[in-house]
């Protein structure tokens, strides 16, 4: 499927040598975007950047970030401007979680979860903010999760993160809505990515939520067909979403009946 409206825009993915990001970026080659492609792993970047232009005949740059280093985002934003010149959608996708409980998280995992998570989802939309702003042109998506809006055991500080993330993009949507640009929030269950070989390390959440796990290339496709809409927030899958309604209206009821299952993880 080709999305017209993307066709020559410069499209930055960060997190994009795998799982959704990579499935994003072959998606919108397929429209004809020009891809910046960042990710800690640039050799995957590499075959990623080579498959795109061999089978789109598309422009791909690839830049290694680390987005948790921020003055290493500063310098590889930089580097994009001097490049590619004006960015015209930014997918903040990389991210990463942990699954314990909260007196078993090591300072170091919530540090490491919070800067890449947050703080790194922050730099880079700084990054492209003045020049959105000042074009009156831009879209930025920011991959969430269903645990920023519901809470569950075993993953406080992920959760944690993740809600920082829904409070600073519905912020950010009300700051950027006189200057036409767009912020999306996408609120994905648990989806079928090597993410989990490191969140779930005994495989025990995998085991117990496998059956309900989305597959990448069908959440790839939810965001880019959001992109250069006016799309608020996607929730995926929509029956799991109804348990944030349910969350809001009863949190006691919902913390009591759901704790058994929801510890499963």
């Amino acid at each position: 499927m080709v999305r017209e409206q993307l066709k020559g825009k410069n499209i930055v993915i960060t997190g994009a040598s795998g799982g959704i990001g990579a499935e994003i970026a072959k998606l919108c080659a397929a429209s004809g975007a020009n891809l910046i492609l960042l990710a800690r792993s640039f050799d995957k970047l590499e075959q990623l950047q080579s498959e795109l232009q061999q089978k789109y005949q598309v422009k791909v740059d690839v830049f290694k970030l680390d987005v948790s280093d921020t003055n290493q985002v500063q310098v590889v934003f930089q580097q994009i401007f001097d490049t590619i010149g004006d960015i015209d959608i930014l997918v903040n996708n990389a991210g990463f979680g942990v699954f314990r409980e909260a007196h078993e998280a090591s300072i170091d995992e919530i540090k490491g979860m919070f800067e890449v998570n947050v703080v790194g989802l922050m730099a880079c939309t700084s990054m492209v903010l003045p020049k959105m702003r000042s074009r009156r042109f831009g879209h930025i998506i920011n991959i969430a999760s269903q645990a920023g809006k519901i809470a569950t055991p075993k993953s406080s500080v992920y959760s944690a993160t993740k809600h920082a993330v829904l409070g600073y993009s519905n912020a950010l949507r009300m700051e950027l809505s006189d200057y036409n640009v767009q912020v999306t929030s996408v609120n994905p269950g648990p989806i079928a990515t090597n993410f989990f070989n490191i969140a779930d390390e005994k495989g025990t959440y995998v085991k117990s939520v496998q059956r309900f796990m989305l597959q990448p290339e069908f959440v790839a496709g939810k965001v880019v067909d959001s992109m250069l809409t006016k799309t608020r927030e996607i929730n995926l899958p929509r029956w799991m979403n109804m348990g944030s309604v349910v969350y809001v209206l009863f949190p006691r009821l919902f913390e009591r009946i759901g704790k058994r299952m929801l510890n499963s993880k």
